[in-house]
C-alpha cells in the first residue's frame, strides 16, 4: 500500500538531501503540511504583488515623481520580466534542481523587496521591481513542480492545488486589500517592505522542509531559453504599450510582431533541439492546452476587474485606500470557501469537466452583474459580483489546474508548471491591454479621477467601465468554450479517500 502523503514523511528515495533523525525539529519540521505551507506562502507573495502597488501608486507618484504615463511601468516593470522569464525559470528547476531554483528565487525577491521600499528615484524603484519579477518567475514554476513532485496524482494532490489554487487566484484581490491597509496604515513603502519577514521565512523554512529533487540529465537549451524569454517579454511589453498608449503606436507594433517571430523561432528550436527547454509534447495535449487556454482568458477579465474596479471605489464612490482594500475581502474569501468546496467536495462527486463548466458559468454572471454599474450603485450590489467571480474563479481554477498538470512525467514538471503561470501572466497582460485601450476609446483618454468634476464625464467613465466588464464576459465566453470543445470529458474523478483528519492536517 503506498504511504499517506498526507501523514507520512515523503519517500526518501525521492530526494537526494540528508536524513532527519526522528524527534527533532529539522523533522517535525519536514512535515508535508509545512513544506504545503512555504509552497502556499512563496505562491501568495510573488502572486499578490501583481496588484499590491495598485492602490499606492498616487502616493508612490507624489513620492518619487514619477509622470502620469511612466507610472504604469510601476506595474508593468513586474509584470513584464516575470511573465518573460518564466519558461527560463521554469526548465532551470528541472535542470539544475527545483529546491536550488526556488530559493534562489525568493532570495532574489525578498533583496529585491527590500531595495525597492528603500527607493530614492522612480529608476531605482522600476529596477527593484524588475528584479522581483524574476525573482518570482524562478521561484513559482519551480513551486508548482515541488507541490506536484511530493503529492502524487489523487485526492491528495487535488486537495494541495485547491489551496494553491485559492492562494493563486485570490492573490491578485489580496494584493489590492494588502495594498490599501499598508499605504494608509503605514506608508507606500511597506507595499514592499512587507515582502521582507515573508520572503525571509520562506527562505529559513524552505532550507529545512525542501529537499532536492532529482535534476533532469542533458544540457541547457541556452538558443531556446534565450527565444522563449524575448519572445514572451516582447509580447508583454507590446500588450502592455497597447494598454498604455494604443494598438497602432509603433513600440506596440514592434514588440507584438517581435514577440511573434521570436516565439515562432522558439518553437522551430524546440521541434529540432534534443533536449528542448519546452517540449512540444505539454503543448501538442489536446486537454492540457485547452484548460491552460481558459486559464488565460479568464484572466485577461478578473485583472481588469480589479484595476477597473479598484479606481471605481476609490475616484467614483470616494473610497479611502484603507476602505478600498476592506472591500475587496469578498473576493478572497470566496475564492478561499469555493476552491475548499471544489477539492474536497466536487471533484469527488462531479466529472471534472462539469466543475470547469460550473464554476466558468458562475464567474460570467459575476462579471455580468457588474456591467450594470452606476455612479450611486450601492456596495451590496457590488458586493454580490466580488461573491460570484471569486466563487466561480475558486471552483474553476482548481479543475483547470489539475488538468493542466495531469498525467505529467516528473521530469516535465517544471515545463508544465511553467505553462500554467505564463498562460496567467500573458491572459492577464492581454486582458488589461484590450480592456484599457477600450476604456481609453470610450472617455476620450479621460481619467475616472478627472469624472469627479463634471457630473456627464463621470457618467461617461462608469459607462466605459460597464462596456470595459462587458468584454470581460466575453473573455468568459471563450473560456467557457474552449473547456467545452477542447477538454476531453474524464469519468469521475478516481480519487483515494482520504482520512478526515488528514483532511484537516492539509488544510492547516
Amino acid at each position: 500500500m503506498p504511504p499517506n502523503l498526507l501523514t507520512d514523511t515523503p519517500p526518501p528515495t525521492k530526494f537526494s538531501g540528508p536524513s532527519r533523525a526522528p524527534g527533532t525539529l529539522r523533522h517535525r519540521l519536514r512535515h508535508p503540511s509545512v513544506f504545503l505551507f512555504v509552497i502556499l506562502v512563496a505562491q501568495m507573495m510573488v502572486v499578490l504583488d501583481a496588484t499590491i502597488v495598485n492602490v499606492a501608486l498616487p502616493h508612490i507618484q507624489e513620492s518619487l515623481g514619477f509622470s502620469t504615463s511612466s507610472l504604469s511601468w510601476v506595474l508593468n516593470a513586474y509584470v513584464l520580466t516575470f511573465g518573460g522569464f518564466l519558461l527560463l525559470g521554469a526548465r532551470a528547476g528541472d535542470l539544475f534542481g527545483r529546491r536550488r531554483v526556488f530559493l534562489t528565487g525568493v532570495a532574489l525577491f525578498t533583496l529585491s523587496s527590500l531595495a525597492g521600499g528603500f527607493a530614492q528615484s522612480g529608476s531605482m524603484l522600476l529596477t527593484s521591481r524588475a528584479l522581483q519579477g524574476i525573482g518570482a518567475a524562478l521561484a513559482a514554476p519551480s513551486a508548482l513542480s515541488l507541490l506536484t513532485t511530493v503529492f502524487a496524482e489523487g485526492q491528495a494532490r487535488v486537495r494541495a492545488i485547491g489551496l494553491y489554487t485559492t492562494v493563486s487566484a485570490a492573490g491578485g484581490a489580496t494584493g489590492l486589500v494588502a495594498g490599501g491597509l499598508l499605504t494608509q496604515l503605514f506608508s507606500w513603502r511597506w507595499v514592499m517592505f512587507v515582502n521582507v519577514p515573508i520572503g525571509l521565512v520562506i527562505w529559513l523554512l524552505g532550507r529545512e522542509v525542501i529537499e532536492e529533487t532529482e535534476r533532469a540529465s542533458g544540457r541547457f537549451d541556452l538558443l531556446g531559453a534565450l527565444f522563449s524569454t524575448l519572445g514572451v517579454s516582447a509580447l508583454v511589453l507590446g500588450l502592455v504599450e497597447a494598454g498604455a498608449k494604443s494598438w497602432t503606436s509603433p513600440i506596440t507594433v514592434f514588440s507584438l510582431s517581435a514577440g511573434v517571430v521570436l516565439l515562432g523561432l522558439f518553437l522551430r528550436q524546440e521541434s529540432r533541439v534534443e533536449e528542448p527547454i519546452m517540449p512540444l509534447r505539454l503543448v501538442l495535449h489536446r486537454s492540457r492546452s485547452a484548460a491552460n487556454l481558459s486559464r488565460a482568458l479568464l484572466y485577461a477579465g478578473f485583472y481588469g476587474f480589479f484595476f477597473f474596479m479598484a479606481q471605481f471605489f476609490q475616484d467614483v464612490l470616494g473610497y479611502s485606500p484603507l476602505r478600498t482594500g476592506v472591500a475587496f475581502l469578498a473576493m478572497p474569501i470566496s475564492v478561499f470557501l469555493s476552491s475548499q468546496l471544489t477539492s474536497r467536495v466536487l471533484l469527488r462527486r462531479l466529472p471534472q469537466k462539469a466543475v470547469m463548466i460550473l464554476g466558468t458559468l458562475v464567474a460570467i454572471g459575476g462579471m455580468a452583474l457588474a456591467t450594470q454599474l452606476a455612479v450611486h450603485t450601492s456596495y451590496p450590489q457590488i458586493f454580490v459580483s466580488l461573491v460570484l467571480i471569486g466563487s466561480g474563479s475558486g471552483t474553476t481554477l482548481v479543475a483547470l489546474t489539475s488538468a493542466s498538470l495531469a498525467e505529467v512525467p516528473p521530469e516535465d514538471a517544471g515545463a508544465a508548471s511553467g505553462l500554467v503561470n505564463v498562460s496567467q501572466q500573458i491572459g492577464a497582460a492581454l486582458g488589461l491591454a484590450v480592456l484599457v485601450t477600450i476604456f481609453d476609446a470610450k472617455t476620450a483618454h479621460a481619467s475616472l479621477h478627472d469624472g469627479i468634476s463634471s457630473a456627464a464625464a463621470s457618467l461617461s467613465a462608469v459607462h466605459a467601465i460597464d462596456v470595459v466588464f462587458s468584454v470581460g464576459v466575453i473573455f468568459g465566453l471563450c473560456a467557457l468554450a474552449a473547456v467545452l470543445f477542447g477538454i476531453k470529458s474524464p469519468a469521475k474523478a478516481a480519487l483515494e479517500p482520504v482520512a478526515a483528519e488528514d483532511d484537516l492536517e492539509l488544510a492547516r
